[in-house]
């Protein structure tokens, strides 16, 4: 895990850079974990899947991503990212819009009991 990444109990997250309107991430999800089913707000966000599977949920659809295949998440769209697979996951995310905060969330269930919007 790089030096300036911020660990989370599914894996972990760096923020490669941002600026006026935009953030981008790299995330890893560790194999068999999942981020909250959560919404944001203030941002959209695009997915690329660098390596692994992604088990992507966005609103009422699911499916499976792989390297080199990307999905979109509009603002106020309950999503979630998951590894389904043995390997970690590894994801750029690239947001969009005019608030990126942390605190942008709403989650609506998480394997590690953090609920509601801005806890860790």
């Amino acid at each position: 895990m790089e030096s300036n990444a911020e660990s989370r109990p599914w894996g972990s997250f760096t923020v490669l850079e941002e600026g006026p309107g935009y953030k981008i991430k790299r995330i890893v999800v560790l194999p068999k974990h999942r981020l909250s089913l959560q919404l944001h707000y203030h941002r959209s966000e695009h997915w690329i899947v660098v390596a692994g599977t992604a088990k992507v949920t966005c609103g009422d659809e699911e499916k499976l991503i792989t390297a080199n295949q990307s999905t979109y998440v509009p603002p106020c769209t309950k999503h979630r990212l998951e590894n389904p697979g043995v390997i970690p996951l590894v994801i750029i995310e690239v947001q969009n819009g005019q608030y990126l905060g942390e605190d942008d969330i709403v989650r609506f269930s998480d394997d590690y009991a953090r609920v509601n919007g801005g806890q860790k």
